[in-house]
């Protein structure tokens, strides 16, 4: 079993609250279960509850889920970036995976409300593919090369 976490940002609640239910429906669906759903104000406001998630045993990767929607500045590219970054050295930090659901920035409300079924599906199964691979490469034995490219080898 595959446990995962879930951040999703209450801005933009009316794409992430659907967005989350598409990841909780397509986590179903491969098998994995949601061991935490934890809410944060904004994308910006992810990393934190990221890196918590991370400490848990009952984690074995976490789900990020935003919407982070073009204004009249740059605001949108400096809290996508910094959250990308921050969530991104979470993981290697952790050596857990975590999975940038985070649509935009840059996006008008129409393009994220159309991206909104098809990022936390992507998310979801980044998250267990990831798991999956790194699982077999903790098991794999040296000797040569080994190579771990899906979820169906049995390397």
């Amino acid at each position: 079993m595959i446990y995962l976490a879930i951040v999703v940002s209450e801005f933009n609640s009316d794409i992430t609250f659907k967005m989350l239910q598409d990841a909780r429906d397509h986590a179903a669906n491969v098998s994995a279960e949601i061991s935490y759903i934890l809410y944060v104000p904004g994308a910006f406001d992810m990393p934190l509850a990221v890196e918590r998630l991370l400490r848990k045993k009952n984690v074995d990767a976490v789900v990020t889920l935003g919407a982070v929607i073009k204004g009249d500045t740059r605001h949108d590219d400096i809290v996508a970036e910094n959250a990308a970054r921050l969530i991104s050295d979470l993981s290697l930090k952790h050596g857990k995976p975590v999975t940038l659901g985070v649509a935009g920035p840059g996006m008008t409300i129409e393009q994220a409300r159309a991206r909104a079924k098809l990022v936390p599906t992507r998310a979801v199964n980044a998250a267990v593919n990831m798991v999956l691979r790194l699982r077999k490469l903790q098991k794999a034995v040296g000797g040569g090369i080994v190579i771990i490219n899906d979820t169906t080898d049995n390397n």
